[in-house]
């Protein structure tokens, strides 16, 4: 059910810290014409409070690390194409970031941002803008000042991950991936279990094919 105050932009916390949900809404919930209507876990609590809720704006708190960060952002778009996205975080991985950003997130600000930016931000992407702060505006125009070139296959993966499935489609086993990339064999297997998630996966020979159709491998 659409929130009751149409004067107003809806605000959805999702979150994986509770502390910091909370954190979050203390800020918000003195700033006039936001109306914060919930805060919930990320994952399935937040696809479903969408559902019931219908946010204009889904703020989204995420560890810098979560592999969970572009599953739930492309969760949230399909359940709810019109509500704007807004990562809340700290950008330390320049192509999770962007991984972020083509999965339809429409702004990026850090942890720990002064209230009236958090404010501005929301209501930006709300109206259809984007907003980059100082951490990732670099990152972006480094992408845009990049060529025009082939369209980047799977664009859900990051760079690392989509290396990776190249050498599953060339047949290469756990090990030789690890040994090739000078990586643990267990951040391999890490990385092929975030592919599977991400691609909806069965399994490595699955895995294997769709790479080889969408053009990877030798």
């Amino acid at each position: 059910m659409k929130h009751a105050r149409t004067d107003s932009v809806a605000v959805l916390i999702a979150g994986d810290r509770p502390v910091y949900r909370s954190s979050l809404r203390s800020l918000l919930d003195g700033v006039d014409a936001l109306e914060v209507v919930g805060d919930v876990d990320t994952g399935p609590d937040a696809v479903n409070a969408i559902h019931r809720l219908c946010p204009d704006v889904v703020l989204l708190h995420v560890a810098p690390s979560s592999a969970a960060t572009v599953e739930v952002i492309t969760s949230l778009a399909e359940c709810c194409p019109d509500a704007a996205v807004l990562i809340v975080s700290i950008a330390h991985d320049r192509e999770a970031f962007l991984a972020a950003m083509r999965a339809g997130v429409r702004g990026y600000l850090s942890r720990g941002a002064p209230s009236q930016d958090l404010a501005l931000a929301i209501r930006i992407v709300q109206s259809g803008g984007l907003v980059f702060d100082s951490s990732t505006s670099g990152w972006v125009t480094d992408h845009l000042a990049q060529p025009a070139g082939v369209v980047k296959p799977f664009p859900e993966l990051t760079d690392r991950e989509l290396e990776v499935l190249e050498l599953v489609a060339d047949g290469l086993g756990t090990a030789a991936i690890a040994h090739q990339l000078g990586l643990s064999i267990k951040t391999v297997r890490n990385y092929l279990s975030r592919i599977f998630a991400k691609l909806h996966l069965g399994d490595r020979a699955e895995a294997a094919v769709r790479a080889r159709q969408a053009g990877l491998g030798h």
